[in-house]
């Protein structure tokens, strides 16, 4: 079955169930399904009332070698006392397999949402995102993906390319839209600096706040700079996003060492992930989840929105970038 048909249809509760108890777990509680678009994940309690998730990933997206890395990288953090949310040893392993599924177990964490707009635990976030980094610095992944141009534009660009879910008669505005914003990128995105493991895909809602922040969700970790782990936590205007920039950065250098050249990447790592995301919700139409999650896929507005959206960024990739003084 291909990745673009497969949509879960044979993961059922009694599938989860069966590869739990395989795992030593007894479920008692029945499962709750939580909010997550490219894998599944349940919580449950077990018959001594603790609570778990159990992630079982998508088919075919991840090798096994890719989510141990990715786990291998928790485990490395949590070793550095860093807060995170990290599987469980199962069977010997923190990767189980049932049913042609790989799925993890992790603990169930509590915690209230990451307050953007709170200075203090932006000060936090900032001082952990550089404890995150020297810990990733130890070594780099070797099965996970560099983040580049291929993956984040010209494959997903193949993707409109063939969708029939974008409309015929936007088509050739949308790709004429990308292809000017891939042409910018490829002058704007360079390579001069130094890669190291993300988590790569920090954003507020992959933070919880218990006493301090805890990072959750590392499904995109990948190799890549610094500013990839930082850029989505910087919202507003520009001059508001300078005050969070200094509080982000004056934090994260009292462990690590910042290259504000960096900071030139902010806007095409923001085009990169626009154009992903968009094909990312193509490539999974087939999946009943993302037809449910996101109607208006189907509606024209939608389309013209995203070539304007498009055409802006490609416009924005042109002004200077954020410039800090280096006082850090």
């Amino acid at each position: 079955m291909s990745e673009a048909a497969f949509n879960f249809q044979t993961l059922n509760p009694d599938v989860i169930l069966d590869a739990l108890w395989d795992a030593g777990l007894r479920v008692e509680s029945g499962l709750t399904a939580l909010n997550s678009y490219e894998n599944r994940v349940y919580q449950f309690s077990d018959d001594d009332k603790r609570r778990y998730v159990a992630k079982f990933y998508r088919p075919q997206r991840w090798s096994a070698q890719q989510v141990l890395e990715e786990h291998q990288f928790t485990q490395d953090l949590l070793e550095d006392e860093v807060p995170v949310a990290a599987p469980l040893v199962l069977q010997g392993s923190t990767l189980n397999h049932h049913a042609g599924f790989m799925y993890a177990v992790f603990p169930s964490l509590g915690g209230r949402q990451y307050e953007t707009d709170n200075e203090d635990q932006m000060e936090w976030v900032g001082r952990f995102l550089g404890r995150i980094h020297q810990t990733a610095k130890q070594s780099l992944f070797q099965q996970r993906p560099t983040i580049g141009l291929e993956e984040y534009v010209f494959q997903p660009r193949r993707e409109l390319e063939q969708s029939a879910l974008v409309p015929a008669s936007l088509k050739d505005l949308l790709l004429a839209a990308v292809d000017k914003l891939s042409a910018t990128l490829q002058q704007r995105w360079h390579s001069q600096w130094q890669p190291l493991r993300l988590h790569g895909d920090c954003h507020p809602g992959n933070i919880l706040w218990r006493e301090g922040p805890m990072f959750v969700d590392l499904d995109d970790a990948r190799n890549g700079p610094a500013v990839q782990d930082l850029w989505m936590l910087v919202n507003g205007d520009r001059q508001e996003q300078l005050i969070q920039w200094d509080i982000l950065l004056e934090a994260y250098n009292e462990f690590g060492d910042f290259d504000l050249h960096e900071l030139s990447l902010i806007e095409p790592l923001r085009a990169m992930r626009m154009v992903y995301y968009l094909a990312w919700v193509v490539r999974r139409w087939q999946d009943p989840a993302f037809p449910r999650a996101f109607p208006w896929m189907t509606d024209e507005d939608f389309w013209r929105r995203q070539i304007a959206l498009f055409i802006e960024q490609e416009r924005l990739l042109h002004e200077p970038p954020l410039q800090l003084s280096p006082q850090y």
